[in-house]
């Protein structure tokens, strides 16, 4: 008795300490995630105005730091916690947690597969209405510049796509000098130049189509970002599979210490 006692409390030592080192660089990222996130509100003073979170008519790339931050935070604190302290109530949490992650990551891979006319669509309507509010925010602005520029693209589907913002359209009453341009991430670059020309986009689409490929890129992020996809699917689909594997084999090892811990309870009940 006593032997089969020690044993199972060394299985569960093994597997203690791994559970908790791997879930501890979780929650020290999703603490900087969330404090990169917070200290970009304060910056724009979105938290002494909280209102001001619905103000923005597209997407606030904070969020995306403050879920992910949010997400990891609470796995790697239930793991942590859990694996330390032995709380098999906190580990099940864990493992629970991590499954519906994963159910909702498959369920999301499997919609868009079979949806993907609609997902193209969602997508459309996602650029378009950042487009709109590309000027509202700087963090919107960053992430639609990095976008245009990482896949040499321009709009939803074009650079016509720039008419839905203030700025940009070519309406005879829009005063901007932006009127009829695009933003300079649209603009295809020259090698040699070391300095950004940020007016490089300027009356761009006042020229006629045939023209316009010599300044600025004219597809689209939409059909851009499809291509690059095809392009890049074994890789795609190998980090998804390994994520998955992660989450599985986490599941997996908290389940198994979960056993372990209540076993030792029982067999000290017993001894």
């Amino acid at each position: 008795m006593t032997g089969k006692h020690y044993k199972g409390q060394e299985v569960s030592c093994c597997i203690k300490y791994f559970i908790f080192g791997f879930n501890i660089i979780f929650w020290l990222l999703g603490v900087a995630f969330l404090g990169i996130g917070l200290w970009a509100w304060s910056e724009k003073g979105v938290l002494s105005n909280i209102s001001s979170i619905t103000d923005l008519g597209g997407f606030d790339p904070v969020w995306l730091f403050l879920v992910v931050g949010g997400v990891m935070f609470i796995l790697g604190f239930a793991g942590c916690i859990g694996a330390l302290r032995e709380n098999t109530f906190l580990l099940k949490f864990f493992s629970v947690f991590l499954g519906i992650i994963f159910f909702l990551e498959l369920t999301a891979g499997i919609l868009a597969f079979v949806f993907k006319d609609w997902i193209k669509d969602q997508l459309n309507f996602f650029i378009n209405n950042n487009i709109r509010a590309y000027r509202d925010d700087i963090d919107l602005q960053n992430l639609i510049d990095f976008t245009q520029e990482y896949w040499e693209c321009c709009g939803a589907f074009g650079a016509d796509d720039w008419n839905l913002n203030i700025y940009f359209n070519c309406t005879d009453s829009n005063p901007s000098r932006e009127k009829c341009g695009v933003p300079f991430s649209c603009c295809t670059k020259d090698p040699a130049e070391d300095v950004i020309n940020t007016q490089c986009g300027y009356d761009v689409r006042a020229k006629p189509d045939a023209e316009q490929k010599t300044y600025i890129h004219v597809k689209g992020c939409v059909p851009q970002f499809e291509k690059w996809l095809q392009d890049n699917l074994t890789v795609v689909a190998g980090i998804f599979i390994g994520i998955a594997l992660l989450q599985i084999f986490g599941i997996c090892l908290a389940q198994n210490l979960v056993s372990d811990i209540e076993a030792v309870r029982a067999s000290c009940l017993f001894t």
